[in-house]
């Protein structure tokens, strides 16, 4: 997996809430066995019409979009079933950074990632990022004024910055130590490889006796 340590780079816009895995690629794209192809296949119901000429009232069809590599949407990103080829397409289409909101309603709080969406990520080296609903508003809002504005994600100091503004946000402290190193579980076991053999060599007999 790719380290993170900074980027800096465009962001999309797509500002629906409860975009679920069916929508970010559909069930028919997930025959092949590869790991690979899955950029064009993403969000196809949407970003495509049934010509299969690309759909101009779709967000990221937006010609201001082109080559971004950040997506900003709404609460509950990634909903619905645990298909990793969801990830997998949104990496493969050049984002490496999704931002979205918590939301609160009714009392209750609307996580910006559904569980098993924020796992599959932390695999596959897409970082998320979750902020208040009032710091995705700010953002959204510079970015609908100036498409081009290049936004700066900063992963030791946790900031974001874009139009000389600044915004914080929160992760889990191992999580963010794996994405500085560019590991995935296994390279992060990888690291106890010694341990892990002196313990075999301790206890296998024991184990299988």
């Amino acid at each position: 997996m790719q380290k993170f340590t900074q980027h800096t780079g465009t962001a999309a816009l797509l500002l629906r809430g409860n975009v679920d895995t069916d929508q970010i690629i559909s069930k028919e794209h997930l025959k092949s066995i590869k790991r690979t192809g899955y950029g064009p296949a993403l969000f196809s119901d949407w970003r495509y019409l049934e010509n299969g000429q690309e759909n101009p009232a779709f967000e990221l069809n937006n010609p201001a979009y082109k080559n971004a590599t950040i997506l900003i949407s709404g609460n509950n990103f990634g909903c619905g079933s645990s298909r990793e080829h969801a990830v997998w397409a949104i990496v493969q289409y050049g984002f490496r950074v999704v931002i979205a909101p918590r939301v609160s309603s009714g009392g209750a709080t609307i996580p910006a990632f559904a569980d098993i969406f924020r796992n599959n990520s932390t695999k596959n080296g897409l970082l998320l990022i979750e902020l208040s609903e009032a710091d995705v508003t700010a953002i959204s809002s510079l970015i609908q004024k100036d498409a081009a504005t290049k936004v700066t994600i900063d992963l030791p100091t946790q900031k974001i910055t874009l139009a000389d503004k600044s915004f914080s946000f929160e992760i889990d402290s191992a999580l963010k130590q794996k994405f500085l190193e560019g590991l995935d579980d296994i390279g992060n076991s990888e690291k106890y490889v010694d341990q892990i053999s002196a313990f075999e060599q301790k206890h296998s007999a024991q184990i299988y006796s």
